[in-house]
């Protein structure tokens, strides 16, 4: 999957998501390999977006709060990467990601971050429904365990659902990223 210039998008990779009571399936590996997605996309100087979640003032995630900042771990370098707020699972939904991503040429955009049924799930339809070339990587998306389903079947569920008809589906090792 190259040739399409391209972006990465990374969804609430946050500090009281990962580290809060439920702990995210695999969270350290998938953290790592969408540092070294953070590094690729550096060196092939293509846009990096990192979206926090934000929830409404006294939530556990509002803005400020203790938990709401981006992993400190997490590769985003301010000097070149667009961090930005959304409160809805769509980083779409009243930010101005659309226009920085049709401004920089973007047409294809990975996805990467938490959590796989929500965000994950939403942000691979609507870029699609605007007209973006969505590709979920495999394995650099997590959630938690749900009293139904394990997170480890859910990231399956969803990169079997998601990959085809909704966004590509490929593993951070083969994501070729491509300047505009």
């Amino acid at each position: 999957m190259q040739h399409a210039p391209s972006a990465l998008l990374i969804l609430d990779m946050q500090v009281g998501l990962f580290h809060g009571p439920d702990k995210p399936w695999q969270g350290e590996r998938v953290l790592a390999v969408i540092n070294g997605l953070i590094d690729k996309a550096h060196a092939a100087s293509v846009p990096v977006f990192a979206v926090r979640h934000t929830g409404p003032a006294g939530s556990p995630i509002a803005e400020g709060s203790d938990a709401w900042p981006l992993l400190p771990a997490l590769r985003i370098d301010a000097s070149r990467d667009t961090v930005f707020n959304k409160t809805r699972p769509s980083a779409f939904f009243d930010t101005p990601l659309a226009g920085w991503l049709r401004e920089a040429g973007v047409q294809r955009l990975y996805i990467a971050g938490m959590k796989t049924q929500y965000c994950v799930d939403t942000n691979c339809r609507v870029a699609r429904e605007l007209g973006f070339e969505p590709v979920l990587v495999s394995d650099a998306h997590t959630c938690m365990d749900t009293p139904l389903l394990s997170a480890e079947a859910i990231v399956a569920h969803h990169n079997a659902t998601l990959g085809g008809g909704f966004a590509g589906l490929v593993e951070s090792a083969d994501v070729g990223f491509t300047a505009g």
